[in-house]
């Protein structure tokens, strides 16, 4: 019984590192891509950096997975 209970607490814990990374890194990429935009309507050439600094919100999430990987084989 117990080992069940450890097993769904683990994944528990896997989905929020997963579940709580994302939201973070949206509501990151929300002001960025924002700004993004109005660089690039301004300037076509803010175009590239536009889109680099709005894929790197998306390395948390790419952490946040790791950590559920981590929780959920490790344990």
């Amino acid at each position: 019984m117990e080992d069940a209970l450890a097993k769904g607490l683990i994944a528990v814990g896997a989905g929020l590192a997963v579940g709580l990374a994302g939201i973070g890194a949206g509501l990151g990429e929300s002001g960025i891509g924002a700004a993004a935009v109005g660089a690039t309507a301004e300037d076509r050439g803010f175009f590239g950096l536009g889109i680099l600094f709005t894929v790197i919100p998306e390395t948390i999430v790419i952490f946040g997975l790791v950590i559920a990987f981590i929780l959920m084989f490790a344990f």
